[in-house]
C-alpha cells in the first residue's frame, strides 16, 4: 500500500488569483465604509445621506452575494493555505497577515449580526445614529472594540495590497502616495466616528432616555415601539445567529488542525529516506519536498526565494534513486532550463520523491551562525529592471605616481563627493566605490523610462563637474581629470548581500557585467560616456547624430549596439 504525492485539485496560481480577487472585493467594501465614516466630520446628516448610496451598492442581492461570498472564500483559502503548509514556521510578515486575516471574521461576527441580521431578518434599519449611539453612548467598550477591528481589517488589507503590487515597476513611484492614503483614511474615519459620537451624546443628554441596555441591541427603541419584537428581547432573538457564526468559525479552526494531525499521523506510516552527501539520512513523509525534508532534519539548505521555485540556490544533484522522482513541473523546468542544468539536477523545493533518494546540495551553506541557513531572510534578492552605472577616472595611476598618499585621499574624496551627490540628486542609489571607480543603480523607485533618463542626466552632470574640478586643480595635476562612464539597462537581481554587519543593497547579473564592460569601452574609445541600445530605447531620447557601434561583450552570444558620447557632446543629456 502506498500513498502518492497528490497534486492539488486547483493550481496554486488559480488559488492566488482567487485569494487576491476576494480580498480586493472586501478591501473595496472597507474603503467605502471608511469613506462613509469620514463624512461624519462634516455632519451626521452627511454620513446618513452617503449611507444610502453605500447600501445601494452592498445591500442589493448581487452586492450581498459578492461581498459575503468573497469574505467566505477568502477565509477558506487562508485555511487551505494553512493546511497545505507542512510547517507553521514562516516569516513574520506572512504570519502577521495570516493571523490578522483570521482575527477579522472573529471580531466582525457581532457587528454583522447587529447590522445585517437585524436588518435582513427583522427589518430594522441600522441608521448611523442608532449604531453610533450604541457604540459611543450605551456600550463604549464595543465602540473601542469596533475601532480595533477597523484598524486590523485595514492593516491586513494594506499588507495584502503591498504584497500584490510591490514587484510592479511603477509601484515604487506611487508608494508614498498610497502610504499617505493608507494612513489618512482610517484616521479620518475614526475622527468622523468620534465627531458623530459627540453629536449623538449631546442629543442623548437632552432627551428622556428610554432605551434598553444590551450592547449593540440596546438602541432599538423605534423598532420595539413599531415592530413585533420588543428591544429588550432583541439580544435573545439574535443569540442563535451569534452562536451559529462563532460555532462555525471555531469548528473550521478545529477541523483545520484535525486534518493536519490526521495527515501527519497518516504520513508517518509512509515515509521516504533522503540521504545526503555527509551521511545524514532524513526520514520524511511521502509528499514532502527535499527542502522540507532538510528543514525537518535540521540540515542546512539554501533557498533564497523561500521555496517558491524562483531561484536555483536550493538545487541538488541526484546520486541515487532517480527512478523514484516525478518529472519536473513547468515552474521547476523553466528555472532548470534558465540555468542550463543537467538532467540529474533538480530544485529541492519542488522535488517530492516517491521513494528513497540520495542527493547532494550543490550550494553548501556557510557554517557561521550569523547567516540563516534556510535563507529566506538571508538574502531576499529579486529580479528587477534597473539601470546600472559605472564610472572610473582615466589614467588614475599616472595621476597618483608623484603625489603623497594624503593628497590622493583628498582628490578621491572630492571626486567621490561629486559622483555621490549627483547620483542621489538624480534619483539613483550609490552602490559602492572601488578604488577610483564607482557603481550606482537607477530604477529602484521609479519607472524604467524615468530611470534611464535620470542615469543619462547624472552621467552628463558628472562629466561637467569633473571637468570643473580638473580646471580647479589644474596647477596640482600632471594631466587633466577625465572620466569614463558606462550605462546599461536590463534585468538584475537586487538584494541585501554581504556578511555580518557588512551588508549592502547591491545588484548582480549580466546587466551589471555589461555596464562594467561599457565603462571599459569608454576608455578604449577615449570618450566620456558609452550607453547601450536598451538605455536609448527605454529613455526614448533622440540619438540622431550620436556615434554608434556594435561591440562584442564577453558572455553574450550576439553583439550589442552602443552609443559613444564625447565630453563635449554629453551636455545634450542634461
Amino acid at each position: 500500500m502506498t500513498i502518492e504525492a497528490r497534486k492539488p485539485i486547483i493550481s496554486d496560481r488559480l488559488v492566488r488569483k482567487l485569494r487576491l480577487g476576494s480580498g480586493l472585493v472586501v478591501f473595496t467594501f472597507v474603503i467605502m465604509h471608511l469613506a462613509n465614516h469620514s463624512l461624519g466630520l462634516i455632519s451626521l446628516g452627511a454620513a446618513e445621506s452617503a449611507q444610502h448610496w453605500f447600501m445601494a451598492v452592498w445591500r442589493n442581492p448581487v452586492g450581498t452575494v459578492l461581498l459575503y461570498g468573497a469574505l467566505i472564500l477568502h477565509i477558506l483559502l487562508v485555511l487551505r493555505t494553512l493546511y497545505r503548509r507542512r510547517t507553521l514556521v514562516m516569516p513574520a510578515g506572512e504570519a502577521f497577515q495570516i493571523v490578522t486575516g483570521l482575527l477579522v471574521p472573529l471580531l466582525l461576527i457581532d457587528h454583522i449580526v447587529a447590522t445585517r441580521i437585524v436588518h435582513d431578518v427583522y427589518g430594522y434599519h441600522d441608521s448611523y445614529k442608532a449604531i453610533v449611539r450604541s457604540l459611543w453612548v450605551t456600550t463604549p467598550f464595543n465602540g473601542v472594540r469596533q475601532s480595533l477591528v477597523l484598524l486590523i481589517v485595514w492593516l491586513h488589507g494594506c499588507i495584502g495590497v503591498h504584497f500584490w503590487l510591490r514587484y510592479r515597476p511603477w509601484y515604487a513611484a506611487i508608494a508614498p502616495v498610497i502610504l499617505s492614503l493608507a494612513i489618512v483614511l482610517p484616521v479620518l474615519a475614526l475622527l468622523g466616528f468620534a465627531a458623530m459620537g459627540k453629536t449623538v451624546a449631546h442629543e442623548v443628554a437632552h432627551e428622556d432616555e428610554r432605551g434598553y441596555r444590551g450592547g449593540y441591541y440596546s438602541d432599538v427603541r423605534s423598532y420595539g415601539e413599531t415592530g413585533s419584537v420588543p428591544g429588550s428581547q432583541m439580544a435573545e432573538a439574535l443569540w442563535p445567529y451569534r452562536a451559529g457564526f462563532y460555532g462555525a468559525f471555531s469548528l473550521s479552526i478545529v477541523a483545520l488542525f484535525g486534518f493536519r494531525t490526521h495527515r501527519r499521523l497518516r504520513e508517518r506510516l509512509f515515509q521516504v529516506a533522503i540521504r545526503y552527501a555527509g551521511g545524514e539520512v532524513v526520514h520524511a513523509p511521502r509528499g514532502f519536498s527535499v527542502l522540507e525534508a532538510s528543514r525537518l532534519g535540521g540540515i542546512p539548505h539554501y533557498s533564497v526565494c523561500g521555496g517558491k521555485g524562483q531561484c536555483s540556490t536550493c538545487r541538488v544533484q541526484i546520486i541515487d534513486g532517480a527512478e523514484n522522482l516525478p518529472p519536473p513541473e513547468a515552474l521547476e523546468q523553466k528555472t532548470l532550463n534558465r540555468i542550463g542544468a543537467t538532467p540529474d539536477v533538480r530544485l529541492a523545493c519542488q522535488l517530492r520523491p516517491t521513494g528513497n533518494v540520495s542527493v547532494v546540495p550543490l550550494l553548501t551553506p556557510m557554517a557561521e551562525a550569523a547567516i540563516p541557513v534556510y535563507s529566506h531572510a538571508a538574502s531576499p534578492g529579486r529580479e528587477r529592471e534597473i539601470v546600472v552605472f559605472f564610472c572610473d577616472l582615466r589614467h588614475f595611476t599616472a595621476l597618483t605616481e608623484s603625489r603623497l598618499p594624503f593628497d590622493i585621499v583628498f582628490l578621491l574624496n572630492r571626486y567621490f563627493a561629486i559622483v555621490g551627490r549627483i547620483i542621489e540628486e538624480n534619483g539613483g542609489r550609490m552602490d559602492k566605490f572601488i578604488g577610483d571607480g564607482a557603481m550606482a543603480l537607477f530604477g529602484l523607485r521609479t519607472t524604467p523610462k524615468e530611470a534611464n533618463r535620470q542615469a543619462l542626466k547624472a552621467a552628463a552632470a558628472i562629466v561637467r563637474e569633473i571637468d570643473k574640478l580638473s580646471a580647479e586643480l589644474a596647477d596640482e595635476l600632471t594631466t587633466p581629470l577625465e572620466i569614463a562612464i558606462g550605462l546599461h539597462a536590463g534585468s538584475a537581481v537586487v538584494g541585501s548581500m554581504g556578511y555580518g554587519s557588512v551588508k549592502n543593497v547591491t545588484a548582480i547579473g549580466d546587466t551589471v557585467n555589461v555596464a562594467s564592460r561599457l565603462e571599459s569601452v569608454a576608455k578604449e574609445y577615449n570618450s566620456a560616456l558609452v550607453f547601450s541600445e536598451p538605455v536609448a530605447q527605454l529613455s526614448e531620447i533622440d540619438v540622431a547624430g550620436v556615434e554608434s557601434r556594435e561591440i562584442a561583450v564577453r558572455g553574450r552570444g550576439e553583439p550589442l549596439r552602443v552609443y559613444i558620447v564625447s565630453k563635449e557632446a554629453s551636455s545634450r543629456f542634461v
